[in-house]
């Protein structure tokens, strides 16, 4: 993966002693000319240089996911 990677903020993984949730954005992550994304990292280690899970979430599906993470957390 390449781009300039922004980051937004992070967030202590619930359920963990030192996990975190980071949230970036990246330009061009796929090459030049691909489209940023949103970055949801998952860290169970706060010393982890890469997550361990992550997801890319293109803009214009940003409001749906949020609108989906809403209902999860209903049910929940």
């Amino acid at each position: 993966m390449s781009g300039t990677v922004t980051k937004i903020d992070e967030i202590a993984l619930g359920g963990t002693k030192e996990g975190k949730i980071t949230i970036a954005t990246i330009q061009e992550p796929y090459g030049s000319k691909s489209q940023s994304v949103a970055s949801i990292g998952i860290s169970l280690q706060a010393d982890l240089q890469e997550p361990d899970w992550k997801v890319h979430i293109p803009k214009e599906n940003i409001d749906t996911v949020i609108e989906a993470l809403r209902k999860a957390k209903e049910a929940l």
